[in-house]
């Protein structure tokens, strides 16, 4: 059985171009967003805060060979995944590979924010690409 309380986290969605991406959530009166490079992963990230502690995230390639880079280029713009917050990163990872669920990450690696992420395979989601993240302030990358 998993004892994590699973909450939305946020929504990923993959855009060519933050600045003209962030238009339109501007423009329905969202604060200005964060932003943030993840050089890791190679993007860049705008994100917009919710009132329900959820956030939008805009992701755009910072390199012609990142994987949003990919996906745009193959589907185009739009929802790239669903993140859901956990607060035990690790041991949700080994009950759901332990389950037979497809990880597309058996470790946890830093992602923005300095959160603790890791994503689990479409093939096992039906289709949609998840992503799991245990906030900076339950991990010990943040404690360092």
């Amino acid at each position: 059985m998993i004892i994590n309380e699973f909450e939305l986290d946020h929504i990923g969605i993959a855009v060519s171009s933050l600045k003209e991406g962030e238009a339109f959530y501007k423009t329905l009166g969202l604060a200005e967003p964060r932003h943030e490079s993840v050089s890791k992963e190679k993007v860049n990230v705008a994100i917009f805060g919710l009132g329900n502690s959820c956030n939008i995230e805009l992701i755009e390639a910072s390199s012609r060979d990142s994987t949003i880079a990919k996906f745009i280029e193959k589907k185009g713009q739009g929802i790239h995944h669903i993140c859901l917050r956990v607060t035990d990163l690790k041991k949700t990872l080994n009950e759901l590979k332990g389950k037979g669920v497809n990880l597309i990450h058996e470790e946890p690696f830093v992602g923005a924010h300095n959160c603790l992420v890791a994503f689990i395979h479409p093939k096992s989601t039906g289709g949609v690409l998840i992503e799991l993240s245990q906030p900076a302030a339950n991990n010990e990358v943040s404690k360092q």
